[in-house]
């Protein structure tokens, strides 16, 4: 296992999975990409009649902070990490980008920032797990990050 690919969106579910990847990443010796899917387009609100119209999103600083929090982490571990933000359909992007770097492992949170929260694993980790051709790891939560820590130890 050499490649990981984390999805990250600055929620805290995805900030777990991402230092579970650097641990992994820093005991194997793996490179882990960190993706970011910014919207294609936004909901915006207009006076009259029509309360709101989507329009073209520009990715903009917000959009690439989550990964600059992991590309620093990922230095404070000592772990080789590249970035990439990408834009459109999440789990399609994910899925897509782990197929491009031939990722042995994508690593998810359980819950993230998405509008359909309710779901025990969250709409973006189940597409994810229906939707790739490659090992899925989906880190349901910090007490289960201990022990994992703890069993390998």
């Amino acid at each position: 296992m050499k490649t990981f690919v984390v999805a990250t969106d600055g929620s805290p579910s995805a900030r777990e999975a991402l230092r579970y990847a650097l641990d992994l990443a820093a005991r194997v010796g793996a490179v882990v990409h960190a993706v970011r899917v910014a919207p294609e387009s936004d909901w915006t609100a207009l006076p009259g009649p029509v309360p709101a119209v989507r329009v073209p999103h520009t990715p903009d600083q917000a959009d690439r902070e989550p990964l600059d929090q992991a590309a620093e982490l990922a230095r404070d571990c000592h772990v080789p990490m590249r970035t990439e933000l990408l834009a459109g359909n999440t789990v399609d992007e994910i899925v897509a980008y782990a197929d491009s770097v031939d990722a042995d492992l994508v690593i998810l949170g359980s819950r993230g920032h998405g509008a359909i929260a309710g779901t025990v694993l969250g709409s973006v980790s189940l597409g994810v797990l229906h939707e790739a051709m490659r090992p899925v790891l989906v880190v349901r939560g910090e007490k289960a990050h201990e022990l994992s820590l703890a069993r390998s130890a």
